[in-house]
């Protein structure tokens, strides 16, 4: 069997390569239990200590900035990678991590092992942190360590086990995705006395097993062998899986590369282009953040809060109507009018636009041409759903009108850097190696060149990537976070960023003529967007080759990340259902888990 480019990371820890012919259905259940085993050892012995200021589990995330540093722990690579799937973390060397190298982070956390508490210039040296910094101590081994750190007085995670599973743990604990309830089971000192130690809840994704929940591996694997058939058959040559069930991640993999026969292996962190997944996972984001706040009603006209729109058959058409696709506006190529004085290959004041690399468009297009074009569009279906990515143009110009801040750093401000979501954004090339963006095509008609990072829809492009129904770049794990948001009813991480009620009115379906909700889309109760999904699911898919689904009866979230459009534009991914089949199995999986349950209780 070939081995691919295919790695699960940190999926409950069951870290194993996953190989193009499928996941190996000789999947050991005995290994499976085995892992289990051990990872409620891991949960059941360590203890949380010192936290009476509640610093565990850490919020406020938009107010810090986190760093670990190793003194002894032979797992800190398990530890620090799980701890990147809720926040931006830098990892210091312990050589380099001087006064000076701390100074710009509020908060450290610090691994040690009990033998390397042992030497007193590792206490001195912890001890003088705690002095300047937010400090969290994660320690591993012989509990009675704990008494040589009497004068520390920081949170501390004791784990009697040094294991992958502990370490797996402690980072899950400290961001709330796993909790705390365990005591000390025997006087260490006075400051650790038997029967120390602190509780706390679960205001985070976790990342376990599909055996936590009761769901089969076995099940799950099915998955493999689907998108080896998108890979094979040339419908992308990567993608990426998650699934989200009652709050835990359970499935998260990676496949193929980022190129048919490339280098670059797929990893689940990689950066996709998620086309228009951005109208949900941006543009309505902000629009319901606004429509908390008063600062606008959906009953209010485009004109009342788009001054440009006055004076045009845009103007008195309501918000709602636009964000249903209701409006009666029209699909316009925007492209195709580029003229050679338009563009150049250099950039300079003239031409500060980079669409792609040795692209850039002059000063003032999207403005002078681009806009007046959508102004003066003709309104042919109002009252009837017509899709139109015209609509989040619109509220793209809402938004930032009533805001007073461009999109792109409203929700960065408002969603993505307080939630922890370290990749999602607009523009990543601005913020990212070119390495962990995957591309999405070689565009050989208008750019002229292989586009990676830069948005695949043109007319974003021609709006400096940033624009509302299309720009967003982003991760699975990121994606996973702000749509628990919704699944939650508008919290996460012990924040509240949309009252519950928002959230419904916003993913229920508020369409007389069509089954869309207010800039979600929805299923029809009947085989889309799966043969299996519950009529209330929400989400939305993007023409990349992605999907997002809700299914809040379910407590379910799918993801699915591909760059089908490479190396040219093709309808294999959906000519072979590979994101609704997917999206069944899922469903089938834990069907049995539910079935297998009734029986059980008969």
């Amino acid at each position: 069997m070939k081995e691919a480019a295919c790695i699960c990371i940190s999926a409950g820890l069951v870290l194993m390569t996953i190989f193009l012919g499928g996941f190996d259905d000789r999947v050991n259940p005995e290994d499976i239990n085995a892992d289990l085993s051990l990872k409620a050892d891991a949960q059941q012995t360590a203890v949380l200590l010192n936290n009476t200021a509640t610093t565990i589990p850490l919020v406020n995330l938009k107010d810090r900035k986190i760093a670990t540093i190793n003194i002894g722990s032979s797992h800190s690579s398990i530890f620090n990678t799980m701890l990147r799937n809720y926040a931006h973390v830098d990892e210091l060397d312990l050589v380099m991590a001087t006064s000076t190298a701390v100074e710009p982070y509020t908060t450290l956390i610090i691994q040690v092992n009990a033998e390397s508490l042992a030497y007193q210039e590792t206490v001195n040296y912890i001890l003088g942190l705690q002095k300047k910094k937010e400090v969290i101590l994660v320690g591993y081994g012989n509990t009675f360590a704990l008494g040589l750190l009497g004068l520390f007085t920081s949170p501390i995670i004791w784990n009697p086990e040094n294991s992958v599973f502990s370490a797996d743990y402690s980072a899950q604990l400290i961001f709330g995705g796993a909790t705390a309830n365990n005591r000390l089971k025997e006087t260490v000192s006075l400051s650790y006395p038997k029967g120390a130690g602190f509780s706390t809840g679960k205001i985070r994704l976790r990342y376990s097993s599909p055996e936590d929940l009761g769901i089969s591996s076995y099940d799950l694997n099915k998955i493999d062998g689907i998108v080896k058939e998108a890979i094979d058959q040339h419908a992308t040559p990567s993608a990426v899986v998650m699934v989200v069930k009652n709050g835990s991640v359970i499935f998260n993999r990676a496949y193929g590369s980022h190129t048919y026969g490339g280098q670059d292996p797929t990893h689940t962190d990689d950066i996709y282009d998620v086309a228009s997944v951005t109208k949900t996972a941006a543009t309505t984001m902000a629009v319901m953040r606004l429509y908390e706040q008063q600062k606008l009603d959906l009953n209010g006209n485009i004109g009342t809060y788009f001054p440009e729109a006055k004076d045009t058959n845009k103007e008195f058409i309501p918000l709602k109507e636009v964000m249903l696709h209701q409006a009666g506006f029209i699909n316009l190529d925007f492209f195709s009018g580029i003229k050679s004085q338009d563009h150049s290959t250099d950039s300079s004041y003239a031409y500060p636009v980079k669409v792609a690399d040795n692209y850039f468009v002059r000063r003032n297009y999207y403005q002078e041409a681009m806009l007046p074009k959508m102004l003066n569009s003709p309104i042919r279906t109002r009252g009837q759903y017509v899709y139109s990515d015209i609509s989040m143009y619109m509220m793209k110009e809402v938004v930032e009108h009533q805001s007073g801040t461009p999109l792109d750093q409203y929700v960065q401000n408002e969603f993505y850097t307080p939630l922890g979501m370290r990749t999602a954004g607009f523009n990543p090339r601005r913020r990212f190696d070119r390495g962990q963006i995957v591309p999405t095509e070689q565009d050989n008609y208008f750019r002229k060149t292989l586009l990676q990072g830069y948005v695949h829809d043109q007319g974003a492009a021609l709006v400096n990537g940033v624009s509302g129904h299309a720009g967003l770049f982003a991760s699975a794990n990121d994606l996973a976070i702000l749509n628990q948001v919704l699944l939650n009813g508008g919290k996460y991480g012990g924040v509240e960023y949309f009252k519950p009620e928002t959230v419904d009115l916003f993913t229920a379906r508020q369409s007389n003529v069509s089954r869309r909700g207010l800039g979600f889309d929805r299923g029809d109760g009947n085989r889309y967007p799966s043969a299996l999904s519950s009529v209330g699911t929400f989400g939305h898919t993007g023409y990349t080759g992605t999907a997002v689904w809700v299914d809040p009866k379910n407590e379910l979230i799918y993801i699915f990340l591909s760059n089908r459009v490479y190396p040219s534009v093709s309808n294999r991914l959906n000519s072979l259902r590979i994101r609704p089949r997917i999206q069944d199995v899922i469903y089938e999986a834990i069907s049995k888990k539910v079935n297998s349950d009734q029986s059980a209780g008969e």
